[in-house]
């Protein structure tokens, strides 16, 4: 393939891009982008053809190696994609999906071959659902005290345990777990990163119902389930290394900036509920200070993002800049949020009703499921230990006296 660096290289992909969303994106999906977050396992005609057309096409994982399915493009051809789907408000809908922000990448760093034939092109074409089993009901922040057990069995291997906030666990096929191997090592030591196929009745995911309505997280029992020797990734015992690096993708997947037609600008939402001047501006000086500060953090925000894109290439894997990452898209999210209700008025507190749009719903639903953001991938606390600590190279104030 073409490297696709030259202006008009770059210019004849844009031409292919542009004609082949025009013929494949429905029209009736233009700025739904939400609804690749809501309609896990949809029945909606419009989006299930669309995730089968991308899906199939490669561009849902648009730089993945074109050998397992993926789009096999240069960073700048799918910078260009993402400005194509932009300009039709088309939108990535796999982009939520824990296959394609976690565990794909993560065997794509870690899987033998013959892993990666099996599981990328099932997450590239979307044919697939994964979780990702971390927490326990003892082990959260210190994720390195889990106790799931998993045992050889001669020709595979047997888990027992509990896991919690296990998002999507209901309706997932498959599970990245981490699990405890060896129990006489040290706690980082006797962890190992399973596969594990999640239809046998000996896995019992139970959905945990929330304020904001949905239920995306579960409890999930693991009750002699089992996994195949060929579902260990990476190293026997050395699952800490591989998990870390599948919270490093996370981390770096929680942008807030992908899938073309996501979000409307919050600029041009104020404009359709408050005053504006004769000059077009949000009359109000002080709501129109702070939404440019939310803009300017927005903007920080991208910048850092090219940033830790940046050096997670030069030093070829996520770097400790996704923690930074993670919490600046954390204050821009729930920035966004806030002030997107306050500036609604009492339109942004509706739950149903036919006196709502349903922007207007979801924007309320948003705002209460986005305070899980400080927690989960990490929370907010964990990440500025690991600035301060590895970035910042400040002392562990918790080990002196």
């Amino acid at each position: 393939m073409a490297d696709f660096g030259s202006d008009i290289e770059l210019e004849d992909f844009r031409a292919e891009a542009r004609a082949w969303l025009e013929a494949n994106f429905p029209a009736s999906l233009k700025g739904k982008g939400n609804l690749a977050a809501t309609e896990v396992t949809t029945t909606h005609a419009e989006l299930k053809a669309w995730r089968k057309a991308i899906g199939l096409k490669g561009w849902a994982t648009p730089t993945w190696p074109a050998e397992y399915g993926g789009g096999g493009l240069s960073p700048q051809q799918a910078k260009v994609l993402a400005q194509e789907m932009g300009k039709i408000g088309a939108f990535n809908p796999m982009m939520f999906g824990m296959g394609v922000t976690m565990i794909g990448p993560t065997i794509l760093d870690y899987g033998t071959d013959e892993q990666k034939k099996q599981h990328i092109p099932p997450i590239v074409r979307g044919d697939v659902q994964w979780c990702v089993g971390y927490s326990e009901p003892g082990a959260g922040s210190d994720l390195a005290s889990l106790q799931m057990k998993c045992e050889d069995a001669g020709d595979h291997y047997v888990i027992n345990g509990q896991k919690t906030w296990t998002s999507g666990a209901q309706y997932s096929d498959w599970c990245g777990a981490l699990v405890r191997t060896d129990f006489a090592a040290k706690k980082h030591e006797g962890i190992s990163f399973m596969l594990i196929d999640m239809h046998q009745k000996a896995i019992d995911p139970r959905p945990i119902a929330l304020i904001a309505g949905a239920s995306p997280f579960c409890e999930t029992f693991f009750t002699d389930a089992r996994a195949e020797k060929a579902g260990l990734l990476g190293p026997l015992n050395g699952g800490w290394t591989v998990g870390k690096r599948l919270l490093q993708h996370e981390r770096a997947s929680q942008t807030g900036t992908g899938g073309g037609g996501r979000t409307v600008p919050l600029n041009e939402i104020a404009k359709r509920y408050v005053e504006v001047d004769e000059d077009g501006r949000i009359a109000d000086l002080d709501l129109r200070t702070r939404l440019t500060r939310h803009l300017m953090d927005a903007r920080i925000h991208g910048l850092t993002l090219a940033r830790v894109m940046a050096e997670s290439k030069e030093a070829s894997g996520a770097t400790n800049g996704a923690s930074v990452l993670k919490n600046s898209a954390t204050v821009v999210s729930q920035g966004r949020a806030e002030l997107t209700l306050e500036i609604m008025g009492h339109q942004g507190l509706g739950w149903t009703g036919g006196d709502f749009t349903q922007e207007e719903i979801e924007s309320v639903r948003g705002w209460l499921s986005g305070k899980a953001m400080s927690i989960y991938g990490g929370s907010v606390e964990i990440q500025n230990n690991i600035i301060s600590k590895r970035i910042l190279n400040l002392p562990d104030t918790s080990q002196s006296t």
